[in-house]
């Protein structure tokens, strides 16, 4: 049996009335006793193949200064990835990088539904849900970590700003970016659109006519505290008038 739904996903800060929507779909690496580990060793379930390290912190600490509900995934993406659907082949990838994943080789159809239904589908509701009860305009904002190395090439991108077709919120953040000189900021880096790491931005943004925007920001960048509270602030320094240029700059009443 699974999981319970109970335990996929968290809502946090959800009284809070600032005119943000944040998502954290990757925020832990926990893989319920019931996927038997995936087959996986200690040191790949601590990777980031299997969550985005320092993301939930940074997320958490964007929640408190803008006083807005964070939506955070508690299951590993190995188990299923939150940010792709049910169709997709990496929402319960065989292989991350260099992490083969054992349990998820050959899933049948029935498998695949059954951790549909454990892990996506109550976190992608408790989104719905979180926005629907928002009164509009607000924007939809997800918070990931990344590897500074891919198969062995350091990447030297520090902030990726991530959108899809809707530019509005990412291009009012990046034309904030040189308020950040010290840091490399680009567009759609290091992943893009078109490698299928936009899909919350499509279901839960672009459906709903709400800006949107994918924050990216390299993990050696959030580890420890004052390298997240930094962070925190220095994406606050991009996020904030972006959203005032788009009128969500007083909080919006629940």
């Amino acid at each position: 049996m699974a999981e319970s739904v109970e335990n996929a996903v968290e809502i946090l800060n959800a009284d809070g009335t600032g005119p943000v929507v944040l998502v954290c779909e990757h925020a832990t690496n926990h893989i319920p006793a019931a996927y038997g580990g995936l087959g996986l060793d200690a040191a790949a379930q601590l990777s980031h193949a299997a969550w985005d390290p320092g993301a939930e912190p940074l997320a958490r600490l964007l929640s408190m200064a803008l006083d807005a509900p964070l939506v955070a995934g508690r299951i590993s993406r190995l188990v299923y990835d939150c940010n792709r659907p049910p169709e997709a082949p990496s929402a319960m990838p065989e292989q991350s990088e260099t992490v083969m994943v054992p349990g998820n080789r050959g899933l049948d159809a029935a498998t695949r539904a059954e951790r549909t239904r454990a892990v996506y589908d109550p976190f992608t509701a408790a989104l719905s849900g979180v926005i629907a009860g928002r009164k509009s305009p607000v924007a939809l904002v997800t918070v990931h970590s990344f590897t500074p190395t891919w198969f062995g090439t350091p990447r030297a991108v520090e902030i990726g700003i991530l959108h899809d077709a809707d530019a509005r919120l990412a291009d009012l953040m990046l034309a904030h970016a040189p308020a950040l000189a010290h840091r490399r900021i680009e567009r759609n880096a290091p992943y893009g659109p078109e490698d299928g790491v936009t899909h919350t931005l499509r279901a839960h943004g672009l459906a709903g006519g709400l800006p949107n925007v994918m924050l990216e920001v390299r993990q050696d960048l959030l580890t420890g505290e004052a390298a997240q509270e930094q962070m925190a602030s220095e994406i606050l320094a991009l996020l904030r008038p972006a959203l005032a240029a788009l009128g969500l700059g007083e909080p919006q009443n629940a």
